[in-house]
């Protein structure tokens, strides 16, 4: 019996890309490290939990309602492992583990749809009890009816930052404020992008101006100096406005996150190629316009690869799904590849104006005080990480791992490891890119010492 196909993820991507197999009368094997499918956008609350999705998908509801109808429908046509975490590669397939049982899959093609995690930017106090992710936040909210706080402050920049806030005021939980880095200015450099999306671009305006009627207030250009507490908790943001003065708001909680990161660690491992986007200033497996990757049998689609958003997800895992029988030479229609690549052409250019719009601010690591960690797992500072660049002379941020250990600890670099190469390549004035990137290795998050393996 040949290997199977596998799947990784059960977002917008995957289950696309597994419906779009199954029509072809293939039985995809599905990993999902979630318990239900959806990803995170359009993450399922537990269920006995009974939100409706306006309120836990505001705009996008009928679409997190298709996606889960359709991955139902699909349920007796695949290999469905929910709760199940791949960790790492071997010859003879991906390693996983689930309830601490560890697994084997082989597989003759894998479709990647890992999506996107928060990218952070630390600052002074990050690591305060009552300080989360953006993501962190959403899923407290979704998957949990819980709020991080009852006056929370959303700090940082990018959609998300929005709509999280959003979602909290229709939870009933308002703000204590929004704190974007970027201006006004700078968002606008992105409308003629984001204008070929208009609809979605609306939501966006829909979101602020309902922030805006129920009094949140709502500050662009800022620059966050602080983030005060005590052992139990937030008690106030410290932040400067865009003419300088320096401003205190107080809190419960701190939700911040400045964009998304593809979460490239299983492809990395996969040995693919990697390319670095100006446009997301980050680094990403090299794909072709179908999603194939530089190792065969290999295909990645969604934010894990090119971060574009939900829908242009979905679209995405549809047309690696193609690709991949294509490959097999497995009858797919010409105008199917031509029509999505076509729809995938026109959320590029939303995309592209969504990066104009909310830029990385990689300023703001240059100017972290020596004492501010960027490591929170390995306890590494900013000091730490410049000292390794100039006394140490470390060019690459992988010597730099070495010596200092950023991006050596449980997670690898998620969080510190984007903020960490802007830093280095700061202090050794050259551009970030040349710094490169923090290599993966297995397992990929931390696994129970007391799993058993299975056949």
């Amino acid at each position: 019996m040949a290997d199977p196909v596998i799947v990784v993820g059960a977002g917008p991507a995957g289950t696309r890309a597994a419906q779009r197999l199954v029509q072809a009368g293939l039985r995809p094997v599905v990993v999902d490290e979630n318990e239900r499918q959806g990803g995170q956008i359009y993450r399922r609350q537990s269920e006995n939990f009974s939100r409706p999705a306006e309120k836990l998908y505001g705009a996008e509801a009928a679409r997190a309602r298709a996606l889960h109808t359709d991955f139902e429908a699909l349920r007796p046509h695949i290999d469905y492992r929910p709760g199940t975490m791949v960790w790492g590669v071997a010859e003879e397939g991906l390693l996983t583990v689930r309830d601490r049982a560890v697994a084997t899959l082989p597989f003759s093609a894998i479709i990647i749809a890992s999506g996107a995690t928060d990218r952070i930017m630390p600052v002074p106090g990050w690591t305060l009890p009552g300080v989360y992710s953006l993501g962190a936040s959403q899923i407290a909210l979704k998957a949990q009816a819980c709020a991080v706080g009852g006056a929370p402050v959303f700090m940082g920049t990018g959609p998300l930052l929005y709509l999280v806030a959003w979602q909290y005021l229709r939870a009933g939980v308002k703000p204590a404020a929004v704190l974007d880095t970027n201006s006004l200015a700078t968002r606008l450099r992105g409308l003629r992008g984001m204008m070929t999306r208009a609809r979605v671009l609306a939501h966006g305006v829909r979101y602020m101006a309902e922030l805006i009627r129920a009094g949140v207030p709502l500050h662009t250009g800022i620059t966050p100096a602080r983030i005060e507490g005590r052992e139990d908790g937030v008690t106030a943001i410290v932040w400067q406005d865009a003419r300088g003065r320096l401003r205190r708001t107080a809190c419960d909680a701190v939700a911040t996150g400045f964009g998304l990161r593809a979460e490239t660690q299983l492809a990395d491992l996969l040995k693919c190629d990697f390319v670095f986007d100006r446009r997301f200033t980050q680094w990403r497996p090299r794909v072709d316009p179908d999603g194939r990757a530089s190792r065969a049998n290999v295909y990645l689609a969604g934010d894990g690869v090119l971060l574009r958003g939900a829908d242009a997800a979905e679209t995405a895992g549809r047309l690696a799904a193609c690709a991949l029988l294509q490959d097999r030479a497995l009858p797919v229609g010409t105008d199917e590849i031509a029509d999505l690549r076509g729809i995938l052409a026109t959320m590029d250019r939303f995309a592209e104006g969504i990066a104009s719009a909310f830029p990385w601010p990689a300023h703001m690591a240059a100017a972290l005080p020596d004492d501010t960690v960027v490591c929170r797992c390995e306890n590494v500072t900013a000091g730490d990480i410049r000292h390794a660049a100039t006394a140490l002379d470390s060019p690459e941020i992988n010597r730099a791992k070495a010596l200092t250990r950023p991006g050596m600890g449980r997670c690898q670099g998620r969080m510190c490891g984007l903020a960490a190469a802007e830093i280095l390549a700061a202090a050794r004035g050259v551009p970030v890119e040349q710094v490169g990137r923090i290599r993966t290795a297995a397992p990929l998050k931390p696994l129970p010492l007391d799993c058993t393996v299975t056949p």
